[in-house]
């Protein structure tokens, strides 16, 4: 018989006998997990990438002042990529003697490459879905344009000198973006009027769009042959960089499903290396008769071995069949949430399962089993003779390493890797040396307890080293467990503080000094709520310590866009509503000459503390040094700045003022009162870009909920495999204390006092070390406000016992009812 033929043998009867039954499940509970969550994720992912492509209304978009060259249009068509263009300007429209500032977007005919259109008729009665924009000779218009201008559908429409006929009513624009100074009511046309417009000229202040959307490979290389020719002034639009209230959510919650997915495999890791000791303990007899029979180290390490991979693979195999059909009712259970249109599974995916269920394998079982290449011969006459155990580097250092790896895999961040482990594993020997010499100082009580209380506490403290293990597995699976629901609830409620039901979705820019009061005093009366107003003075950033800004930016940077234009500079006493200081301090006493910087800026430009700036506002000059560094929240819909300047520093200059509010959609005509009254005042109108983003945050909500259930299925399993794992002890005990005397009842009570008390002791350790983690996951890495959740402490300590007593129950009851006779021959 060849040794894999012995391996087979061997695997089908462990089978047969129940022997693999835990680890099997607790690897395909593994594999299903990951599978189904890094074929979730992928498909999520790739899903809101299509669909945040929607707000560029391409794959790929490059912004300029300029007409497209024909040399693009050329590479383009060679690339076989589709292609469309739009040119965003500012006109005054004049009709029936009312006046408007509006937004004119001009559209080729293959506009929009990505998303569509959303129109109505005079009635509103029903709103279509389009994928082109309006035709030659026809204008589509938001609703406030037709009520400022006294127009009805079917009116015609001047602009500049074309005119048009006002077919529909624009409900939705896909693409509605660039800064909020671009946001004036809508009038859509077609290009092919924009040259009888005339409104276009030398000099004028327009932005084209030029979008193009084909195959990944196809935009990879128009990007890399386009790129090194864009000019300061042209640049490349990302979902990331261009609109950050977006680009930030999507971000955490990346991140977010990464961590997801490495909590369950580590949950199921833990399960793995439980159940695979315990298969290895009861395999060292046999291994020592197959040790005397001839086999060397090498051999019996190839046998158990080969009998894991085969194991593996089909587990693993099994394991991805079900993570397919489990992310199938993953998205089934979400399709009213999720777009239409939803990506197809990857088989890349599918294979990352695979491997991950290998690797996990490998990982945490590994090590048990490396013990019975130690097992000796002499075992057969001599039972207490056990082999040493693997080296702790061995150990930990694989398992470890194996998750390093898949946590950098699923999140691409090294910063959160490295606050993941680091502080992981330090709170986790910490609180390993505090619980050993807890277990310790308790064995001095055991005299003056009850014998309940004393045979409960003597199951713990009898092998001390194995309770701590013990308690620390419970404890990461119930830390994992913690981090999933703490992480995932105030990741959504930072969610919807930033943006709750009257988050503000209109802003109001230009406003003179003189008009601030009446200006408030008409929105008060209206019942409009606003933010803080604050000055406005365009401004350019030309020198940092006396250094061209130019020899000190990096090229394609978020400090080069920022130079290649004029800021929005503002001064106040105040530090502003969701900004927060990271470094420095916010000015005590009013003193002209300092400045606060936005700290991704900072870094982009190199600004540190106490650096002077000089920048130029108009014809002249002026001097600031960097007092603070500022962390702002991108995702609320209120007034930011780059820079903010202690109050007196600008006063010299010439400012107005912003602010912005929230308007109910059935309110909208108040804001034609308000520019009727202040023509000079713009309105911009965000409600839409506010309604998307809600639109996002509700779909991963609602996916993130969904996966927590993994989380809860592997950390079952871990309760199920710390029971089996000491059940053989267990049985041997039980019998020779039934044999005593003892009766079922007083084994249950003192199992389930045992198993409580470990439940009780890892639930107050889940708390210590997930508080831990959380405070430097939220303060270094997503940057989220911390605060200790009290009702943890209450809560886990609990429900650890709870659940681990109850799991242990399950495993008594087989020890409570099995003749001691039967045991006591098999000793």
């Amino acid at each position: 018989m060849s040794r894999f033929n012995l391996a087979l043998r061997l695997l089908w009867r462990d089978s047969r006998s129940g022997e693999l039954t835990i680890l099997v499940m607790a690897l395909i509970i593994a594999v299903t997990s990951a599978t189904a969550i890094s074929l979730f994720a992928d498909r999520l992912q790739r899903t809101m990438t299509t669909q945040t492509a929607d707000f560029l209304a391409a794959d790929l978009v490059i912004t300029s002042p300029d007409v497209q060259p024909a040399n693009w249009i050329t590479k383009a068509q060679a690339l076989q990529l589709h292609a469309a263009q739009t040119a965003d300007f500012s006109s005054v429209l004049i009709e029936n003697d009312e006046m408007l500032l509006a937004s004119v977007k001009a559209v080729s005919n293959a506009y929009p490459l990505r998303g569509y259109l959303k129109i109505t008729g005079g009635d509103y009665s029903e709103e279509h879905t389009v994928h082109q924009g309006p035709p030659a000779g026809q204008a589509w218009v938001e609703k406030r344009v037709l009520s400022a201008l006294k127009l009805k559908l079917g009116d015609a429409l001047t602009v500049g000198e074309k005119k048009l006929i006002a077919s529909q009513i624009l409900t939705y624009e896909t693409d509605k973006q660039g800064d909020f100074y671009s946001f004036s009511p809508r009038v859509m046309i077609n290009d092919a009027d924009l040259p009888a417009t005339g409104i276009i000229q030398p000099g004028s202040h327009v932005h084209y769009f030029f979008q193009y959307t084909g195959e990944a490979s196809a935009l990879q290389a128009f990007n890399q042959w386009l790129k090194p020719q864009l000019n300061p002034s042209q640049r490349m639009l990302d979902i990331h960089k261009d609109r950050p209230e977006l680009g930030s959510a999507l971000n955490r919650a990346e991140r977010y499903l990464g961590l997801s997915s490495i909590i369950v495999i580590l949950i199921s890791g833990v399960a793995i290396a439980m159940a695979t000791r315990r298969y290895t303990e009861r395999h060292f007899n046999a291994t020592a008769i197959l040790r005397c029979l001839g086999l060397k180290q090498r051999d019996i390490l190839w046998l158990y071995g080969c009998q894991f991979v085969v194991l593996g693979v089909l587990a693993s195999s099994i394991g991805c069949g079900l993570g397919w059909f489990a992310q199938q009712a993953l998205f089934h259970l979400l399709r009213g949430l999720l777009p239409q249109h939803v990506a197809n599974p990857g088989l890349l995916a599918v294979f990352f399962g695979f491997i991950v269920g290998m690797a996990v394998l490998l990982a945490f079982a590994l090590p048990p089993l490396l013990r019975l290449k130690q097992v000796s011969p002499l075992r057969v006459l001599r039972r207490e003779l056990e082999p040493l155990p693997s080296s702790a580097w061995l150990v930990y250092g694989l398992a470890l390493g194996i998750i390093a790896v898949l946590i950098e895999r699923y999140t691409g961040d090294a910063k959160m890797t490295a606050t993941l482990l680091g502080v992981g594993l330090l709170t986790l020997l910490v609180l390993g040396l505090l619980v050993y010499g807890l277990l310790r100082v308790t064995g001095k009580l055991l005299p003056h307890l009850n014998l309940t209380w004393r045979f409960g506490l003597q199951g713990i403290l009898r092998n001390s080293g194995a309770s701590v293990s013990q308690i620390l597995a419970f404890s990461i699976t119930l830390v994992a467990m913690v981090l999933s629901f703490t992480v995932r609830t105030d990741l959504i409620d930072n969610w919807q503080k930033q943006l709750p039901d009257n988050a503000p979705n209109h802003f109001a820019l230009n406003i003179f000094p003189a008009q601030q009061a009446t200006f408030k005093q008409d929105m008060q009366a209206l019942d409009i709520t606003h933010s803080q107003f604050y000055p406005v003075v365009k401004g350019r950033l030309v020198e940092i310590n006396n250094t061209p800004v130019q020899q000190v930016v990096s090229k394609d940077s978020q400090g080069e866009s920022a130079t290649h234009r004029e800021l929005s500079l503002t001064f106040t006493q105040q530090l502003p509503e969701d900004n927060k200081i990271t470094q420095g301090t916010w000015w005590q006493t009013v003193q002209a000459g300092q400045v606060s910087v936005e700290q991704k800026l900072a870094t982009s430009l190199k600004i540190k503390l106490h650096d002077q700036l000089t920048f130029t506002v108009g014809s002249q000059q002026i001097k600031a040094e960097v007092t603070s560094l500022r962390s702002l929240d991108w995702d609320t819909m209120r007034p930011n700045f780059y820079m903010v300047f202690s109050p007196g520093t600008l006063d010299a200059y010439p400012s107005t003022l912003i602010t912005s509010f929230y308007l109910p959609e059935a309110h909208k005509n108040v804001l034609n009162t308000l520019v009727k009254k202040y023509p000079a005042i713009t309105i911009l109108e965000v409600d839409v870009i506010v309604k998307q983003f809600k639109t996002i945050l509700l779909q991963l909500t609602q996916a993130i909920n969904y996966l927590l259930y993994f989380s809860l299925l592997a950390g079952f399993t871990v309760l199920f495999a710390a029971v089996y794992a000491t059940l053989d002890h267990r049985i041997q005990e039980g019998a020779i204390l039934r044999t005593l005397g003892a009766k079922r009842s007083f084994l249950t009570k003192i199992h389930l006092l045992e198993f409580g008390l470990l439940g009780f002791i890892a639930g107050v350790l889940t708390v210590i070390m997930s508080e831990a983690i959380i405070y430097s996951l939220y303060t270094q890495v997503m940057h989220i406000a911390y605060s200790p959740n009290y009702y943890l402490w209450l809560v886990i300590p609990i429900v650890g016992s709870i659940c681990v007593a109850l799991a242990g129950y399950s495993g008594i009851r087989y020890i409570v009812n099995k003749s001691p006779v039967s045991v006591l021959r098999e000793l």
